[in-house]
């Protein structure tokens, strides 16, 4: 299994159907993100065996998430550096019209439309958490009585003028990358994007009057509006502009396409958004944004309920986006936003869970865990990203969220009670606190939510009883292993050293060859219909489709583990190779039923010692597959695990050669 940052870029990169299947590859805060050729040719299933895949989500019909939590920039990097993979596919641009279908495409109008929201406000993300926490300092001074952040621009000192005109400047110009960014995700231009609200951004247009007037251009009357800050009217003019080039390129000879394609879409759509689309976008933003705040006058508390507890469903669709766009657009008309002090309360019950999974954790010894839930907790706390918790342990355990959702109510009647403001768009951690108001009564609420969720899960566990047990089980093996391992070593070193040549120094290598441990036909692992077993993720080695009922040990060794199911029983034989047999697949979900387990952990036994029985009837009448695979989970410390499919009864099925150090 890939652990290293390059190895797992190789991983991702094999599963997904290899670099030729990439059409375009990207990334953002926590997310790989690419299109590909042929989706189908994904395995989710052995994708998310490394360790370091914290999720896979499809996007559409070819789009492709591989969430990586915050180090994804090195990953990403790592993509890059292999052989035939390339930003842009190298066959495609990425994120055309042809790649998506323009706007309908092969998606529905539903996932097309949260896809574009969530492709579109990525790239702009970074400036505005920059810009959002330039307006937390101000507040900050605020707070502590340096200087009123609300005071008149001619009022204030010239310092705090221009911090000021940082973040405004993200804020006031947000029009023009939103429709640059909205445009290259279409396949339009997207410096024709750009300009177009950037038109009614000029100090000529501003000229023509204040907002609410009306003016006659071309003599037709337009009414004027402030475009700063405004998110809607870019997108729909983007999507109308993708329109317009397409019908353009269409009927204008390509040859000077480069020059007539942008005149006369500037031409077309700098008056439509003006006159139509401007005041359109304008609209529906302000729509949407009454509506809630109507709701809010009428009872804070409904709100500050139902958007944490919105929130764990919405964020894993990426259906969380139109509120996004409605923060900004609240921030830059109103000054102030209602959503994001509730949405607090979801993302630091988030937190608690993580925070009381690594407590958990750490009592256990779960190593793995206690590296995930370690790295969301830290994304979270300081970053205020909760992809990490989410997809590397809430989606992962389904209890989890019987934990979370009651941190989410907690939290969300305390931010009613305050009917919390923010005056910035920010990632909700402790470091933009102060944008919110009161910040006091922020802080009882996202406390509230944290501590609540953290407690469940340090009282009532993350996990189902069968998850648990087989978890402590699979820490408890690898602990002895690795003792057993460390015995080896100092044996070793203290032994004198045996087996070399007396004349050239060239010591040989000494295969380990293990024939079947029960009776059956032996098979490719390629066949066991699990992606797992079968493309090697968990090791290499053979299957075996049984016709005996008995496991036996296939040589000298020790019970490393056995589970209580009887389903899966993993062997120390001699040379140090680790040997898992598992009895059927999926059949954990059988609790032991046509199993009988005849040794115990940690014991000795010798070839031929039955280890497991079990009644392949009552396996297929359950309806799962009694194929067995029989491979060596330890298969990255040998120099070749060698398995042999249709080997006759005594003849080996899987040869092992160390590598040379070992011998």
């Amino acid at each position: 299994m890939a652990s290293t940052t390059t190895t797992t870029a190789q991983h991702i990169i094999k599963q997904i159907g290899g670099a030729e299947n990439i059409s375009s590859l990207t990334h953002c805060a926590t997310r790989l993100r690419m299109q590909l050729n042929d989706q189908s040719l994904v395995d989710q299933e052995a994708l998310e065996s490394d360790p370091a895949v914290l999720g896979v989500v499809k996007q559409g019909t070819t789009g492709l998430q591989v969430i990586m939590g915050g180090g994804v920039a090195e990953f990403y990097q790592a993509m890059l550096k292999e052989p035939g993979v390339r930003q842009d596919g190298g066959a495609k641009a990425a994120s055309t019209s042809k790649d998506y279908g323009g706007v309908r495409g092969k998606y529905s109008w539903v996932d097309y439309a949260f896809e574009f929201l969530s492709d579109t406000f990525r790239p702009v993300l970074w400036a505005l958490l920059g810009a959002s926490l330039i307006i937390t300092l101000l507040v900050l001074a605020d707070t502590f009585g340096l200087q009123d952040f609300r005071a008149p621009m001619d009022e204030q000192p010239d310092t705090y003028v221009f911090m000021h005109a940082m973040w405004r400047s993200v804020f006031y110009f947000l029009p023009i990358m939103v429709g640059a960014t909205a445009a290259r995700k279409l396949g339009a231009n997207e410096w024709v994007g750009a300009a177009i609200p950037a038109a009614l951004l000029t100090p000529e247009f501003l000229a023509l009057g204040a907002a609410g007037d009306t003016v006659t251009v071309f003599g037709l009357p337009m009414v004027l509006n402030d475009y700063s800050g405004q998110v809607f009217p870019p997108l729909i003019a983007a999507i109308g502009l993708f329109w317009v080039e397409k019908l353009l390129k269409k009927i204008i000879p390509s040859a000077v396409h480069m020059v007539f394609v942008p005149f006369f879409s500037l031409l077309i759509m700098i008056p439509a958004t003006a006159f139509l689309l401007g005041p359109f976008g304008i609209g529906v933003g302000n729509g949407i944004s009454n509506l809630l705040t109507a709701v809010n006058d009428f009872s804070p508390f409904i709100l500050s309920i139902l958007i944490p507890l919105l929130y764990p469903f919405l964020v894993p669709l990426g259906l969380h986006w139109p509120l996004n766009a409605i923060m900004i657009q609240n921030i830059s008309t109103q000054g102030f936003d209602i959503i994001q002090g509730p949405m607090g309360a979801w993302n630091f019950a988030c937190f608690g869970v993580v925070t009381g999974v690594l407590i958990v954790s750490m009592k256990e010894r779960n190593k793995a865990m206690r590296q995930v839930s370690l790295g969301g907790m830290m994304a979270g706390l300081l970053g205020g990203i909760s992809e990490p918790s989410l997809y590397g342990v809430l989606l992962r355990f389904r209890k989890t969220y019987m934990r979370l959702l009651p941190g989410c109510f907690v939290g969300g009647v305390v931010m009613g009670i305050f009917n919390i403001k923010a005056y910035a768009f920010v990632f909700t951690s402790l470091l933009t606190i102060p944008a919110m108001d009161p910040w006091l009564g922020y802080v009882l609420g996202i406390a509230a939510a944290f501590f609540t969720s953290m407690f469940l899960v340090i009282f009532f566990d993350y996990r189902g009883k069968e998850e648990k047990a087989e978890i402590l089980a699979q820490i408890e093996a690898e602990r002895t292993a690795a003792s057993e391992a460390e015995d080896a070593r100092i044996d070793a070193a203290s032994a004198p050293v045996a087996g070399a040549a007396t004349a050239g120094g060239v010591a040989t290598l000494t295969r380990t060859e293990i024939t079947a441990p029960l009776e059956g036909r032996v098979l490719p692992l390629s066949e066991v219909p699990d992606a797992a077993f079968a493309g090697g993720a968990l090791g290499n080695g053979v299957a075996i489709d049984p016709s005996g009922d008995t496991v036996v040990a296939p040589a000298d060794g020790k019970v490393l583990t056995v589970q209580k199911s009887g389903h899966a029983v993993g062997l120390r034989l001699e040379g140090g190779v680790d040997l898992l047999i598992h009895i059927g697949i999926d059949t954990v979900q059988m609790g032991g039923e046509g199993f009988e387990v005849l040794v115990e952990k940690k014991q000795e036994v010798t070839a031929g010692t039955p280890l497991i029985r079990f009644d392949r009837a009552a396996i297929e009448a359950a309806g799962y597959p009694a194929i067995t695979p029989v491979l060596v989970s330890n298969t990255r410390k040998f120099a070749s695990v060698e398995g042999h499919p249709e080997a006759a009864a005594g003849e080996p099925i899987i040869t092992v050669t160390p590598k040379e150090e070992q011998a």
